[in-house]
């Protein structure tokens, strides 16, 4: 049988051994180069079997119809992860002292740079010489891991790469080890002249010593004899250089000894740690679920910045405290206290039990157990200690965290030991958390007191200037949510007239005309803000047209009705890109329902023209937007201070629009008209006749409103005409001038604190101070910087 004769031809190689194994030693390389592993060394000429025969047979007979047996299929690659370097493959562990360690990582260190030398290798060489190094010390610890951080930052090659997220978590976890000494009671100091060796520096002492002597070559390949003044025994360099080391050390004091020096700086790493986090959250998709979780390291990174300040105020170095406490501040002011809480709570129960989607099931559903019954036939082992929860008193503390105080700690001292442009930042960003949290009178007097309206176009940082239309934007947001109307339309006007997104850094133009090039695309892109960060702009847009409309519908109807007489009392435009929108609506044929909130607030304001305040009411209240506002019952309260403002210029529209049928108005006709109480209309009304918005008086005993006619003269009317001429005049030259001289507004006079007019603005909105600039805010296309144009109010 086959199976027979196979074992015959084993039995039979067998006995063959010796001589084909001396035969194979006449043969050349020719056939062993087909043997591999064992077979190679033991030269053993493989003996063909019955398949092998069969074919060899057919080969020579010249049969062409016989193909070869197929070569198994290789299987598919599989992904290879990095190596990991092992300790023993750097340095064996016979014998390792400190002073092999350091020279060790002298010689990768010096090789960075250089061409042809692997970033990745060096890393993970660094990274097995860290692991070996814990057994030694601080002393010998620290220096390694900055040199490991150091190799981390060397493996983006551009300013566009990003770090990847296991090694930022790696390098985070590096920094955080490195705050576990320095809070121990370590210091971290720059080394002296005389401890850095240079590259090459022993060879170079080698060559010095070769003049006079055999040679070069002779000197060099000489090995130079070492010998221990203590014992009088020949020693190696290795050995000597530790000995040496030890004798230093026991000659320091307590207070040196934790004085460690390193190559680095702490604050320059954390700075880097930051950017690189921000550069992630960047390029990453913000759809995806690898957004979200990269979200949770943003805990890890606050608490590494203030681990950081603190080692800085006890070392004395207030500047590097204040960098770390703007960095703090910049990741801290964006969140309202109701989002912060739940972020943390989750941020922390994932410190305590990892992932949440690698919990078991069982602990999840179930919360309520009896421990006692151990009845594992009906309840899963892993529900016995019930659902995994963060402990009282964690929630009980971020519960009483005061954000406000600390937002304020941390921007006084800022502002008491930063920069001019950290204290710039932190004066914005702590305006902008008091507007976010509904405290606009202290976030408007900070800013007004601070200047920065007036002092932002000459700031040169770009994003600062952002972070400059953000702050303004959430002050707006947070006088409307207060339903001070006048004042949010004066915060979101010149943010909202165009191009919002680019101001705001949320997203990039996309016309076909754009003259940016390469590089300002670039530069565009690494300005812009994280997702997570936006300010929602269906919301910013529903509030600047609402409080644009509540400002422009009286207007437009007292212009309308004094339009017939030539009498324009109220001709000065409120809102230009109320009245475009309002203009565009107005011609279209045909006006279907309305989808986007810009169609919503035209027609609501189609609806108060006509004093229908109940139609309005409807379509602004019921919007979706409101949902995002943060906060517990924000939504209803917006609602309802919509409701109340519908209804106050509701009834001036209708004063303006149908004043001139009536003689008179009863006053408890108009309460039930607009469901309002007589007090409430009493001085709506009474502000308007004091105005001479309205040209009527008061009937106390009947309770009523007396119209009265009031004809302008010829006089008035060529008065009025001229004014208005002269007006334009005015306007059309202050433009020119601005496009002349390029200063884009007056920086001498009292153009800042008064009207056109010359009335006082502040006599006219009672007391009332402008935030910023009524002109257009752009980017200049040849410097591609956002640009405040003058501060033309």
């Amino acid at each position: 049988s086959d199976d027979d004769s196979d074992d015959d031809s084993d039995s039979g190689s067998d006995a063959k051994w010796d001589s084909d194994s001396s035969s194979s030693e006449e043969e050349g390389d020719a056939g062993l180069g087909e043997l591999k592993g064992r077979a190679y060394w033991l030269k053993r000429t493989p003996v063909a079997g019955k398949k092998e025969k069969k074919a060899a047979a057919a080969a020579a007979k010249g049969e062409k119809g016989i193909k070869e047996p197929k070569a198994p299929a290789k299987p598919a690659p599989a992904v290879r992860l990095p190596p990991v370097v092992s300790n023993k493959a750097v340095l064996p562990e016979e014998n390792l002292n400190p002073s092999i360690i350091n020279k060790k990582v002298k010689e990768i260190v010096s090789s960075r740079g250089r061409r042809g030398t692997d970033s990745k290798a060096v890393l993970r060489q660094m990274e097995a010489i860290a692991r070996i190094s814990v057994k030694f010390g601080a002393r010998v610890e620290i220096p390694i891991l900055m040199h490991v951080i150091t190799a981390q930052f060397d493996l983006q090659r551009t300013m566009d790469d990003y770090m990847d997220t296991a090694n930022w978590k790696s390098c985070a976890t590096y920094m955080a080890r490195v705050m576990t000494f320095l809070e121990a009671g370590y210091t971290l100091t720059v080394p002296k002249p005389d401890d850095v060796e240079i590259p090459g520096s022993e060879t170079t002492g080698k060559m010095k010593k070769a003049a006079g002597s055999d040679g070069a070559m002779a000197a060099m390949a000489a090995d130079e004899n070492l010998v221990n003044p203590h014992t009088g025994e020949v020693e190696t360099a290795d050995e000597r250089a530790e000995r040496l080391r030890l004798e230093q050390e026991e000659n320091m004091t307590k207070e040196e000894l934790m004085m460690i020096p390193v190559f680095g700086s702490l604050s320059l790493f954390v700075s880097r740690l930051d950017e690189e986090y921000t550069k992630s959250l960047q390029r990453i998709s913000p759809h995806s679920s690898e957004y979200v979780m990269r979200l949770r390291d943003e805990f890890r990174l606050v608490g590494l910045l203030s681990r950081a300040k603190d080692y800085f105020i006890r070392q004395g170095s207030t500047a590097e405290a204040a960098v770390m406490a703007q960095l703090r501040v910049e990741h801290l002011y964006y969140r309202h206290d109701s989002i912060a809480r739940q972020v943390d709570l989750a941020a922390k129960f994932h410190e305590q039990f990892g992932e949440p989607s690698l919990l078991h099931p069982a602990c999840i559903s179930i919360e309520d157990i009896d421990a006692s019954t151990n009845d594992y036939s009906k309840v899963h082992p892993a529900a016995v200690l019930g659902k995994p929860t963060v402990p009282a008193e964690t929630v009980a503390s971020l519960q009483e965290e005061d954000s406000e105080k600390l937002i304020s700690d941390l921007c006084t001292y800022v502002y008491q030991h930063g920069t001019d442009r950290a204290k710039t930042r932190a004066m914005i960003c702590h305006i902008y958390h008091n507007a976010l949290h509904d405290r606009f009178m202290d976030a408007r007097d900070l800013l007004l007191m601070s200047h920065l309206q007036d002092t932002i176009s000459n700031a040169g940082d770009v994003s600062t200037m952002i972070l400059f239309n953000r702050m303004m934007v959430t002050l707006g947001l947070a006088a409307f949510r207060l339903g001070r109307i006048w004042d949010a339309h004066q915060c979101l006007a010149e943010i909202c007239s165009g191009r919002v997104r680019e101001l705001l850094a949320q997203g990039m133009s996309t016309g076909r005309f754009s003259e940016k090039s390469a590089e300002q695309e670039k530069a565009e892109k690494r300005r812009q803000i994280p997702y997570h960060q936006h300010i929602n702009l269906d919301l910013l847009e529903s509030c600047h047209l609402i409080s644009a409309m509540l400002l422009e519908v009286p207007n437009m109807a007292a212009v309308s009705v004094d339009g017939d007489t030539g009498m324009s009392r109220r001709s000065k435009m409120v809102s230009r890109t109320f009245r475009k929108y309002h203009d565009l609506y107005d011609r279209q044929v045909f006006t279907g329902p309305p989808e986007q909130t810009r169609d919503f607030v035209m027609r609501a304001s189609k609806a108060l023209m006509k004093g229908d305040w109940k139609t309005c009411s409807s379509l602004l209240t019921l919007l979706d937007v409101w949902k995002l506002v943060p906060g517990e019952g924000s939504a209803e309260k917006i609602q309802a201070m919509l409701l109340e403002k519908i209804k106050l210029e509701g009834l001036r529209t209708y004063l303006f629009a149908f004043s001139a049928q009536y003689d008179s108005l009863s006053l408890s006709q108009l309460c039930a008209m607009f469901e309002l109480s007589k007090n409430e209309v009493h001085s709506i009304v009474s502000k308007m006749m004091i105005n001479r918005e309205l040209f009527a008086s008061w009937d106390q005993p009947t309770e009523t409103i007396v119209l009265r006619k009031v004809e302008p003269s010829s006089l008035q009317l060529m008065a009025l005409q001229f004014a208005e001429k002269t007006a334009s005049l005015v306007e059309a030259n202050e433009r020119l001038l601005d496009a002349k001289s390029g200063t884009y507004g007056y920086k001498d006079g009292d153009y800042h604190h008064h009207w056109r007019g010359g009335e006082d603005r502040n006599n006219r909105s009672g007391g009332h101070r402008s935030y910023g600039n009524r002109s257009n805010r752009g980017r200049d296309r040849n410097s591609n910087h956002y640009r405040r144009d003058g501060n033309r109010n």
